[in-house]
């Protein structure tokens, strides 16, 4: 969907078109969650940050000048939002583990438990090393491949909304994190 369809939905939204608004949320919804992970949010503080994203969007409806331009509206809405809750958070300390997974089913035969219990195992172990080279990457590579982990992606003008960088750096930029990802895996022997 481009710029003047979203443009379109908007405008229909803020005439009080409910299915608009609901198509709406569902085209753009990816790109404010991109955003809020981006910033390294729990799945709370996210939670947060997307309802207060929409929520902003509905008072501002009528004062919206650009419709098409929305989805840069929404990103560095969210950006603000996320911004705001890691302020508040600083004086707090995380609890729990995230890392913890779930156990396998108890469905099937013993067999079946202990292949599910490896395979698993094997993809969590997998899982781990990735996110442990993806958090030795800078700042910048974690924040720019988080926001372009959405699906469906969001268009560069949204990203740089998002993060605050020039649109025609992010795709260099996201080349050579990929290469530097790649690399740190390799030193690991994952390739």
């Amino acid at each position: 969907m481009d710029r003047d369809a979203i443009g379109a939905l908007f405008r229909a939204a803020a005439e009080g078109d409910a299915a608009a608004w609901k198509a709406l949320v569902e085209r753009l919804a990816p790109l404010v969650w991109s955003v809020a992970r981006a910033h390294g949010l729990s799945d709370a503080d996210g939670h947060e940050v997307f309802q207060t994203t929409w929520f902003r969007l509905a008072q501002h409806l009528t004062r919206i000048r650009e419709p098409e331009k929305v989805g840069s509206w929404l990103a560095t809405t969210a950006r603000h939002e996320s911004l705001k809750i890691i302020r508040m958070a600083r004086r707090e300390s995380p609890v729990g583990d995230p890392w913890v997974l779930d156990g396998p089913s108890a469905d099937g035969t013993p067999e079946d438990a202990v292949l599910h219990a490896e395979d698993a195992a094997d993809h969590g172990e997998r899982v781990r090393r990735l996110w442990s080279a993806f958090e030795e990457l800078s700042d910048t590579c974690r924040r720019l491949l988080r926001v372009l982990m959405a699906t469906p992606p969001p268009q560069y003008q949204e990203v740089s909304a998002a993060l605050g960088v020039p649109v025609g750096s992010i795709g260099p930029t996201r080349l050579r994190c990929l290469r530097r990802l790649r690399a740190l895996l390799v030193e690991r022997g994952d390739s």
